[in-house]
């Protein structure tokens, strides 16, 4: 079978990092080559790249600098990690992607739908991932599973609540927009409840 792409998209702690590997063992399990990969990030220079947007004070790009720097990953993670999976028909499996620079970028920070589109044709030429997990999950209850990791890459979440609030509600109207695309999956149920709708999901859309 084709390699397929699947993101997981949503705002602080709504637990897509766990259940993409959930989601990869279950797929495993079934007999297919997986990679779980996330953004920012997923290759050498990625990742480099990483470390200049989750850390350090919340003001220190502005929001177009710090598009820029997503899209930037994105190109090398696409180019050197994500394309050649695909191509070598292994399901891919993102935490975060295209969605998540909307949300954040856009409905967060303030820069322009339009402005964000244009960058990501260029760089993506309308690459798409297959399917869309949004994880929904209130803002208060995210923002204290995310305090618990520690201070490590908290850049994000050190904005205001009014900034996750945002996030919040621009992945929803992301999902509302995209139906064919994207499954809203409550963030709120107990980890085993996420990973069993997430798994119902993906199966129902590709036959599994």
């Amino acid at each position: 079978m084709a390699g397929r792409f699947i993101t997981l998209e949503g705002g602080e702690g709504s637990g897509k990092s766990t259940q993409a590997k959930r989601l990869g063992a279950a797929l495993e399990a079934k007999g297919h080559a997986v990679l779980v990969t996330r953004e920012p990030g997923g290759s050498l220079g990625a990742e480099e790249i990483r470390g200049l947007l989750v850390n350090g004070a919340p003001g220190r790009w502005d929001a177009l600098t710090e598009t820029l720097l997503v899209y930037a990953a994105r190109a090398d993670h696409v180019g050197r990690t994500i394309g050649p999976a695909l191509l070598a028909d292994r399901w891919v499996i993102c935490d975060r992607f295209t969605d998540s620079t909307y949300a954040y970028q856009g409905a967060g920070r303030g820069l322009a739908r339009e402005t964000i589109r244009r960058i990501d044709s260029v760089v993506l030429d309308d690459f798409k991932p297959d399917l869309t997990l949004m994880l929904d999950l209130d803002v208060e209850a995210g923002l204290k599973r995310a305090a618990s990791r520690g201070k490590a890459e908290s850049r994000f979440e050190n904005f205001d609540r009014d900034f996750h609030e945002r996030l919040r509600q621009a992945f929803l109207e992301i999902a509302k927009r995209n139906p064919d695309r994207c499954v809203l999956i409550d963030g709120g149920q107990d980890e085993d409840a996420v990973a069993a709708a997430i798994w119902a999901a993906v199966a129902r859309r590709f036959g599994l």
